[in-house]
């Protein structure tokens, strides 16, 4: 008798998890994650970078996810995609997809803007989980401070 509800409970605790884990998040939900993400970064920028590093916080909600750059160098210092981490470090000025698109340069066009301000870049980038094949994307990218912050969604 335990162990079938143990064998339920499992499949169904998989089946909420997967679901939720892989959901595939929209352009309005990117850009209110981005708020969320601006908001953090003024209220205590240590914290938000290292809860975005972590995917903490709310920070990684199936495939969305915030990233930073430093505006002085260019350098990303966020990212919560596990796809990513290698990119940290990084001249974000720098990044092309498979295509050779440099869509840095395009995210990097919020630091000139007016904070708060969107800007919108469309380029190919692997999600966040075991597969790391680039697919389609659109971040928005805004200035917060003295980084470009942003969040994407896969259309």
């Amino acid at each position: 008798m335990y162990r079938p509800f143990m064998i339920a409970a499992a499949a169904t605790a998989f089946v909420v998890l997967s679901s939720t884990a892989f959901a595939q998040g929209t352009a309005a939900e990117a850009k209110a994650m981005l708020v969320k993400a601006a908001a953090a970064v003024k209220a205590d920028k240590t914290k938000a970078l290292d809860e975005f590093n972590k995917g903490e916080g709310g920070f990684l909600v199936g495939d969305l996810y915030p990233f930073c750059f430093n505006i002085s160098d260019g350098k990303l210092v966020a990212v919560a995609n596990p796809n990513a981490k290698n990119l940290i470090g990084t001249d974000g000025r720098t990044l092309k997809d498979s295509t050779g698109k440099l869509f840095g340069v395009e995210q990097f066009a919020a630091a000139q803007k007016p904070e708060g301000e969107i800007t919108v870049t469309d380029y190919l980038f692997p999600k966040p989980g075991a597969d790391k094949t680039p697919v389609a994307k659109e971040s928005f990218t805004t200035k917060v401070g003295d980084l470009i912050c942003g969040v994407g969604y896969y259309p």
